[in-house]
Formats: C-alpha cells, structure tokens, sequence
C-alpha cells in the first residue's frame, strides 16, 4: 500500500475564500508589510464592511434557525396531548436571544462603518471643493500637473483660511460675551 500525502487544510471561512478569489495573486510581502497592509485595511471602513456582510449573513441564519427552532417547540407543546408533563425549555429562548442580540451587534457595526464612510466621502468632497488643486511635492517631481498649485499660492491659500478661522472664533467669542453678559443682567 502506497502511502498518500497529507490532505492540505480547507478554510471553511466564506470572507477568506472571497477574499482569495477577488484578490490578483501578488508576490508575497514581507512581515512588516502585511502588518502595514492589514492596519491599513482594519481602518477603511468600506473593507470592514465588506468582512462583516458574511457575518451577518451566518447571524442571520442563526436567528432563523433557532426561532424554527422555537415555534417548531412551542408548536409541539399546543398541539401535545393534555397529560404530557410540559416543559419549558429555557434554553432555546436564551440561545434566540443571544443570536438576535449578535445579529443587532453587527448590523450597529455596519452602520458605524456606513456612517464612517459617509463621512470619509463627505470630508474627501470637502477637501476636493476648498482645495481643487494639488501642490507638487519633492519627492514625486514627474506627477506634477499643470493645474497644481505653487507652493507660495499654497501658503497663501492656508493663510486666508486661517484667517478666515480666525473670524469665526473671535465673532463666536464675541457672541458668547454678550450672552454672558445678558444672562448676568437678568440675574440681577
């Protein structure tokens, strides 16, 4: 009898295997790089999202089949002869509520993740809008574009906006004095 090689592990992860499939085959990385990879993709909350639909789909599964579970019980119990000893079955009516709140937990993290991304967007449309153009840096002189700014233009941008800033908090500043002020009036 010849002996066979050893069967290769199977991951059963869904999120691993999609991962694997979406994903080009890259050289591999080095340590230090997978760590800068895996941090970088632990921030963007559209990845996130996307590792937590599998999720919720399993914790949804979960809820159905353990609230099958319970009417499929409770069913038997309406339905049992009048002598049978009837038992409650705690059990399964904790374990339901254990699936729901795990599923309520993840659809809380979508919707952060879905917030953060809206606001990430949001901020990028800002940005985009205030400051259209780029300013060229040193160390990348062939991505220059023909619309970036100088860097003197740059600096005389952030200088109005700070200025600007600066209005909106001694005007705000002012505002709270003289509502300071009345309140104190009034109290006298």
């Amino acid at each position: 009898m010849a002996s066979q090689p050893p069967p290769q592990a199977v991951s059963t992860n869904p999120a691993a295997h999609q991962a694997a499939v979406l994903q080009p085959q890259q050289p591999p990385l080095g340590p230090q790089q997978q760590q800068q990879q895996q941090q970088q993709q632990d921030f963007d909350p559209v990845h996130r999202f996307k590792m937590l639909i599998p999720q919720l789909k399993e914790s949804l599964q979960s809820v159905m089949s353990v609230a099958s579970q319970n009417f499929a019980h409770n069913t038997s119990i309406d339905n049992g002869p009048l002598f049978i000893l009837r038992k409650s079955n705690d059990g399964t009516v904790q374990r339901f509520d254990k699936s729901l709140e795990e599923f309520y937990a993840l659809c809380d993290q979508l919707e952060l993740c879905l917030r953060l991304a809206h606001e990430c967007l949001s901020q990028s449309i800002d940005s985009a809008k205030h400051s259209p153009n780029l300013v060229p840096t040193a160390t990348k002189p062939d991505t220059v574009q023909t619309e970036s700014l100088s860097y003197s233009q740059y600096l005389s941008m952030i200088k109005s906006q700070i200025s600007c800033a600066k209005d909106i908090h001694n005007a705000l500043l002012e505002c709270s004095k003289k509502i300071a002020g009345k309140t104190q009036q009034a109290i006298l």
